[in-house]
């Protein structure tokens, strides 16, 4: 009687997650203002200062005008600036060395895995870690974006409120998901472009409408909990730009786009090959990141716009500041330096980068148009802001992140068409000539389709030969269906037996299958059973596995032959026999995984508590 007085008094399920992603949107909120004073102590203590200390009080204002040079304006003495980026990387090792997987790199991708594959118990030291790993690398100089970093501190958040209430599954995406919404909200002052990253690249576009509430709660909380401390202006102040002649300018945002899209995919790929390239160099990985820093820190000599975020060198663009060839210049060796900083083991995202790259397409495509048609389009200032957001997403593949980006820091209506034109345009270019976005080219390479949930991923990762039964009985493409129906009658489960080749060079290949449903038609023919053999009745073309395909590969051929058992064999090109594979027992190998991968889940939590 007490319980069902109380009863009344425990909140629902849906209130119950109000409640949570409102608590989880403050405390990522909270993390978000921990990351960003970090950030800004490390540049302020040893960027700024360093300036400082090697040239002098006005050096700061020389490197932020982004139009001097800092070897023509300090001349010897600039050489000593690659030492700041080094410094940082340095002062990295510590925490890569303690915590070894966890800190170099690129580290979105693995929090992916973790997130979609591995349950998404995200440990709480990820929060530290990433704050102070992505402080040193990008508050030194080096050339990386804090939005990954914040959505993966978020989302540790996210995961510590899940593992607390011991929950599992979807509703930890959900949870995870929030605190990523909450991080990349609070960063950009965009709570929307919060929602839509959490749900078009965190879960992967798959999302119901009480996750989506979630997610909502989660980012507006965390954005207003970041407006207390740094106000209501957003990421980058863009002047209120307008479509001056629409019949002319679409078309021309749309090639933008097509540029956009090409440009994004030379970003993904260079940056991969960078990485390769890296990992396959045999030096100490505590060393690479200090030569991967002074490789940028000497780019930084002549063109100090590729260190850091760069977002001091995209204000200037988005008000029509920016130089044509230094723009079209930076756009390459952003790209570069940003594939050296992260490949070489900087830690940091690669948002903030795209950001940055989009501008100086935007902000050189639009100086050309304005050269080209005077009076006729729209300031090169409003081609840099559109070029932001079609090349975040045509990197990303998430264009909707893209649009609410743009819309929220502009909050302009006329501008918001061509960016969802040039956004989706160069989405689509990117996918057509290569099929990944930055995030996905890892999963690809392991044959995982990242999309498809953790359900797929876990079938395509076990091979057939673990799932497969090696006792297998034969029988003879001569022997007679009499035999046949002596062996089924003594066969406890099967209903399928592989036909095997007598004579020839095919001796003890197979040549054929039979089941029962082959000999139904004669069953009743006394003088077919006795003349007809099991070689002119059985299934001449074969349906064959091999132990090294996989049992969602299996799975398919179950469902679309509606079949329920398969021949394994040797090869393709040698029909040897070695087993049979049944449905029942790819279901079987598929619960014993998930259990497996469940108690291993709950015991990493136990070690965590």
């Amino acid at each position: 009687m007490k319980l069902t007085s109380l009863q009344k008094y425990i909140p629902g399920e849906s209130t119950l997650m109000v409640v949570i992603a409102s608590f989880i949107g403050l405390a990522a909120g909270l993390a978000n203002i921990l990351f960003r004073s970090t950030e800004e102590f490390v540049r302020h203590t040893l960027f700024d200062g360093g300036l400082m200390t090697f040239f002098g009080e006005g050096s700061l204002a020389v490197f932020h005008s982004g139009e001097v040079f800092l070897f023509k304006s300090f001349g010897i003495a600039a050489l000593l600036l690659p030492l700041i980026p080094m410094l940082g990387m340095v002062l990295l090792i510590p925490l890569a060395y303690f915590f070894p997987g966890e800190v170099n790199g690129y580290g979105f991708t693995s929090f992916l895995r973790k997130v979609n594959l591995e349950g998404g118990r995200i440990r709480f030291r990820t929060i530290l870690l990433k704050t102070f790993a992505t402080s040193l690398t990008i508050g030194t100089g080096g050339s990386a974006g804090v939005e990954g970093p914040i959505a993966q501190v978020g989302g540790a958040v996210g995961s510590q409120v899940g593992q607390f209430f011991r929950v599992s599954g979807d509703r930890m995406k959900v949870y995870i998901a929030a605190g990523c919404a909450g991080g990349i909200g609070a960063m950009f002052n965009a709570p929307m472009a919060g929602v839509f990253f959490a749900s078009e690249i965190v879960l992967l576009g798959t999302y119901e409408i009480s996750s989506f509430s979630a997610l909502v709660i989660s980012s507006a909380i965390a954005t207003v909990v970041a407006r207390a401390v740094y106000g209501e202006s957003p990421a980058f102040p863009i002047p209120d730009y307008q479509i001056v002649n629409p019949l002319m300018e679409i078309p021309l945002y749309v090639l933008m786009g097509i540029i956009i899209g090409i440009i994004a995919v030379i970003h993904i790929r260079f940056f991969y090959q960078v990485r390769d390239h890296c990992r396959g160099v045999k030096i100490s990985p505590f060393v690479k990141p200090i030569i991967g820093a002074a490789v940028v820190g000497s780019l930084g000599i002549f063109f100090p716009q590729v260190m850091g975020d760069g977002y001091f060198y995209i204000e200037k663009v988005l008000h029509g500041n920016g130089v044509l060839w230094v723009m079209v210049i930076l756009v390459f060796l952003k790209i570069g330096a940003t594939a050296i900083t992260i490949g070489t083991g900087g830690a940091g995202g690669v948002f903030a980068p795209a950001l940055f790259i989009g501008a100086m397409i935007g902000g050189a495509f639009g100086l050309v148009c304005n050269l080209l048609f005077p009076g006729f389009v729209a300031g090169p200032g409003a081609y840099a802001a559109v070029g932001i957001g079609a090349f975040l997403g045509a990197t990303t593949h998430s264009p909707l992140t893209a649009i609410f980006l743009l819309f929220e820091m502009t909050g302009n209506y006329q501008i918001i068409i061509p960016v969802m034109l040039a956004s989706i345009i160069g989405t689509v270019v990117a996918k057509q000539l290569y099929a990944d976005s930055i995030d996905t080219v890892d999963f690809s390479r392991e044959g995982i389709d990242i999309h498809e949930g953790r359900e797929t991923a876990i079938m395509k990762s076990l091979p057939v030969g673990i799932a497969m039964t090696e006792d297998v009985d034969f029988i003879s493409e001569r022997a007679n269906v009499n035999q046949l129906l002596k062996m089924f009658s003594m066969a406890d489960d099967s209903f399928y037996f592989p036909v095997l080749a007598e004579t020839g060079p095919n001796a003890g290949r197979m040549v054929g299958i039979i089941s029962l449903q082959d000999v139904k038609t004669i069953l009743h023919d006394e003088e077919l059973r006795l003349s007809s053999t099991v070689g002119n009745i059985c299934a001449r073309k074969l349906i064959t596995l091999t132990p090294s395909d996989n049992l969602y590969d299996a799975m398919t051929q179950f469902v679309v032959k509606g079949i329920e058992e398969i021949p394994v064999v040797e090869s393709k090109d040698d029909l040897w026999v070695v087993g049979m594979l049944k449905r029942r027992d790819v279901i079987t190998a598929y619960n014993r995984e998930v259990l497996k991968r469940g108690i291993s889940e709950k015991t990493a939590a136990i070690k965590l508590r």
